[in-house]
């Protein structure tokens, strides 16, 4: 007994060989929920190549979270410049231009004086989350007065506001009291519907950098090469998230705000699965080698830059050779960007954007901030009359994100390529799927014969921090001297039922299964339990949801079938993922990684928003990889059995795509709930 059942669960790819566990848990390990103020630790890296492979997958999480992947395409900017006013060494204007069709951001210009004609270095400002937005003057913090300096400095500064700060609003605010900014900030795309298509507040703003740096860019009399940032609390975050995803900055100065704590406790600081696997620490180190300034406070959670954040980031660049263009400072004051931390900016983008060694004449000297009625784009709460209000705004953003996902979706085999070139890293990145590269398991129960079938129980996990996902190991006779051994990982949606009995003969639809020659892995428990509020307190943007973690345990499980590495044993080439209920959508979503698949579809409404908002299906930006059926289009050609689809389970695209590749015998697709007979057939049928 013992020869005929170890060669195939050392096929699962074992890491503790013959350990026994005695005790099975009685219930499911709910996991442990983190939110923006648990500490993180940034990963041990040891080389440039291994950081550099986690860099692209950080600036593809930001993107995937903001909603920017694949980049939508950018509409003309259409910007105006007016209203000029000139000072000692500087000049004043003010902006507007459309960021989106309809949608108008705004701010302030400033440029230098008696210094000719450029090109000079620019500087992006976006501001913290004060009150008075961008006209914030005083001393803990004043935009104006940076701006104004970089200027008589020799470089040009745009400032530009936060979504409904100042003169960045939609036409239904227009009205709404000057002191209210943050709070009407904080309400826009907050319908969860929104979530499914990975519409933010964060994600608007990270475009709106974006664009902005887009705008700077424009102007005739910028050095291209020569492209900064620097934000202040929120701005600071506008400030590394920027800097994360876009190459053209040459160097950012992110103030208070990288921590290993607090991560940002606005909505415009959290977007679904930015944080699940990274911290603010590693978003800002994605920047590398690209020199950085880090402005920390003794009075807020930036306090220990000296010693934990610095020095993380420090090891990065170092790896990178790039040790000289990283600094991190700390000044004994609350949270700020107060004169002290501005000089430690100026004196950083005078090396690199200047190179101007000599920090004595790059000090703030007294300025004079103008009038806010001056500042003021719209001083009269009147936007350009083809401005578009929050709710035409959303739709248009769904429109566009479901008319971008159709147009990738083509009718020959090189367009499905692309498709899922584009595709599968947001298919990856939605799901917060990290590809294990090892699995372990070890026994929970004792290796027993029952029906002439060998069975044990497995405890199989990804790593020694994750919980493990309990499943029963089936082997019939002779599966050893199969030629091409099978295994089938069947799996329901009903996690919160009791363990089966470990000594009880296999019945059902597992007996069927190992009567005909296959071998049977059963999850009888996930990884997790059911988890809290899935839309309270941030939680997507640090924790998975429950249809993520069910997908990761899939494939966690079908990896480690299908990973054999004892010669004596055979190694499951051919794995079948059978998922039933809304396991059968969530092996749907696993099935780009797994070899076959069949879904019971389970009569869902899938073009039903209510429907994908429910606790088992949840995902953020779901819709933005086509649901479930996107899913299914980048496992083709593999086979793939969808049944009980009922009438509103669109197959159109997928059943383009398998017929492009020539793959239609490898594709069924049967709206009726299929008999277990049938089922049976497909599976046992010869694959080519």
């Amino acid at each position: 007994m013992r020869n005929r059942l170890w060669g195939p669960v050392f096929a699962l790819g074992l890491a503790i060989a013959g350990q026994v566990q005695p005790a099975l848990p009685a219930e499911p390990e709910r996991p442990v929920v983190k939110d923006l103020d648990t500490p993180r630790e940034f990963p041990k890296i040891s080389t440039a190549e291994e950081w550099q492979a986690r860099a692209q997958q950080i600036r593809e999480q930001v993107l995937v979270s903001c909603g920017l992947w694949p980049m939508p395409e950018k509409p003309p900017l259409r910007a105006q410049i007016f209203g000029r006013i000139e000072r000692a060494g500087y000049s004043v204007e003010k902006v507007y231009f459309q960021s989106l069709p309809g949608f108008y951001l705004a701010g302030n210009l400033y440029r230098p004086l008696g210094r000719g004609n450029g090109p000079f270095p620019a500087i992006l400002n976006p501001h913290g989350h004060w009150n008075e937005g961008r006209l914030a003057d005083n001393k803990d913090g004043s935009i104006a007065a940076r701006c104004i300096s970089f200027a008589r400095q020799g470089m040009i500064a745009f400032s530009y506001d936060m979504v409904s700060y100042n003169d960045t609003f939609f036409p239904e605010d227009a009205n709404a009291p000057a002191d209210k900014h943050y709070l009407r900030h904080r309400q826009f795309a907050t319908n969860q519907v929104n979530l499914l298509w990975n519409i933010s507040l964060m994600g608007l703003q990270t475009w709106d950098s974006i664009r902005a740096l887009d705008f700077l860019e424009s102007l005739p009399d910028v050095n291209r090469k020569r492209l900064a940032c620097t934000g202040e609390s929120g701005g600071g975050t506008q400030t590394f998230m920027l800097g994360a995803v876009d190459d053209r900055l040459a160097a950012q100065a992110p103030v208070v705000m990288v921590s290993h704590t607090m991560q940002g406790g606005c909505l415009c600081e959290n977007a679904p699965g930015l944080r699940v696997e990274y911290s603010n620490m590693e978003i800002a180190a994605a920047a590398a080698p690209r020199p950085q300034l880090l402005v920390a406070a003794t009075g807020d959670w930036t306090k220990d830059t000296l010693t934990v954040e610095g020095p993380a980031l420090e090891h990065i660049y170092q790896l990178l050779n790039a040790g000289d263009r990283l600094r991190y400072v700390r000044f004994d004051f609350g949270h700020n960007y107060n004169q002290t931390s501005r000089e430690a900016v100026y004196d950083w983008f005078g090396k690199w954007l200047l190179q101007n060694p000599n920090s004595a004449t790059l000090k703030e000297a007294p300025y004079q901030k103008e009038p806010d009625i001056t500042l003021r784009v719209f001083p009269d709460g009147k936007l350009p009359p083809d401005a578009v209000s929050e709710a035409w705004l959303l739709a248009s953003m769904k429109d566009f994100h479901r008319e971008q996902w159709e147009s990738q979706v083509t009718l020959n085999e090189g367009g499905l390529k692309e498709f899922k070139r584009i595709m599968q890293p947001a298919w990856r990145h939605t799901l917060q799927i990290e590809w294990p590269t090892r699995t372990s398991w070890c026994l929970a129960g004792r290796v027993r014969e029952s029906g002439g079938f060998t069975r044990t129980t497995l405890r199989i996990s990804r790593s020694e921090r994750d919980a493990a996902i309990l499943a029963s190991y089936w082997v019939p006779p002779g599966i050893l001297t199969a030629p091409t051994p099978r295994v089938v990982v069947l799996c329901g949606d009903n996690n919160d039922a009791a363990l089966p009995d470990a000594e009880a003969e296999p019945v059902g639809l597992p007996l069927a299964l190992l009567q005909r020659g296959l071998a049977v892995l059963t999850v009888d428990r996930f990884s997790t339990g059911n988890p809290p509020n899935q839309f309270a307190n941030f939680y997507t943007t640090y924790n998975r949801t429950k249809l993520q973690e069910r997908v990761r345990d899939l494939l966690t499980v079908c990896m480690a079938a299908g990973s054999g590495v004892d010669p004596r044993g055979p190694r499951f080439l051919d794995v079948t993922l059978w998922g039933i209920g809304h396991a059968g959508l969530w092996a749907l979503l696993a099935a780009p990684a797994v070899g076959a698949v069949i879904a019971d579809c389970n009569q869902t409404d899938v073009t039903s928003d209510e429907t994908l908002l429910a606790p088992d299906l949840f995902c953020p930006g779901i819709r933005r990889i086509g649901s479930f059926e996107g899913g299914a289009i980048l496992a083709a050609p593999q086979p793939l059995l969808l049944h009980n689809t009922g009438t509103n389970f669109p197959t159109l695209s997928l059943r383009t795509a398998y017929r492009a590749l020539g793959a239609t015998d490898k594709l069924r697709v049967v709206a009726a709930r299929l008999p277990q007979e049938e089922l049976l057939k497909w599976v046992v049928q010869p694959r080519q």
